[in-house]
This record gives structure tokens, sequence and C-alpha cells, in this order.
């Protein structure tokens, strides 16, 4: 059985970044009846939100995730949870912070179409 990582994503959800909030801010009223999780555990991974029905992981993704082995990282994480059946669209914070309502609803019709 995998590890779910319940104290990390309860960690997590106390300090998400600005542009976490944001975008939480309009998924949590389930939009279009989509229903949204924030900082979801999944095996050893926490995603930063999480469809359920569409089964997609939407990550935001700082200035971190271009330094270092984070990019070799994050593709192995992608391919994991690939093979979990979650497909993963990534999103950098800047590109979020430039229009959060835009980002929003993309996400939120992009999920539509996948459910």
């Amino acid at each position: 059985m995998p590890n779910h990582n319940y104290a990390k994503a309860r960690t997590l959800r106390a300090e998400m970044s600005l542009p976490e909030v944001l975008l939480w801010q309009h998924l949590r009223k389930q939009p279009l009846g989509v229903k949204f999780r924030r900082q979801h555990p999944v095996g050893d991974y926490v995603v930063d939100f999480y469809s359920p029905a569409a089964k997609l992981g939407i990550e935001i993704d700082g200035i971190a995730h271009e330094m270092g082995d984070c990019p070799e990282r994050d593709l192995a994480r992608d391919a994991w949870l690939n093979q979990q059946g979650i497909e993963i669209l990534r999103i950098p914070a800047k590109d979020l912070l430039k229009s959060v309502e835009q980002a929003a609803q993309s996400i939120i019709l992009y999920c539509r179409e996948r459910i």
C-alpha cells in the first residue's frame, strides 16, 4: 500500500503560496459542479490541486521548479502519477498571477471536458 503523506499535505495546506491561495479562492466554490481538493496526497506525493472526477492534478510551479534536479524529479513524479491514471497540468506561478480568473476558468473547462 502506498505511503499517503497526510501530515505533509496538512502542513502544505497551511503554507500555501500566494498563487495557490488565489487559485483556491476560485476552485473551492466547485464551479460548474467540478469539485477540487487542495494539497491532495497521492502515494508518496502531494498534488497542489486535484479534481477526482476529472482525474486531473494541477501543479503551480514557482521558479524553484526550474532549478537543479527539480525538472527531472518533476518528470519522474508526473510519470508515476500518470501511471496511477492522473494527468498533471503544470502552470507556472508567474503565468497564473497574470490572470488568476482566466487560469481558473481554463482549468474548470478542461476538467468538464474530462468528466
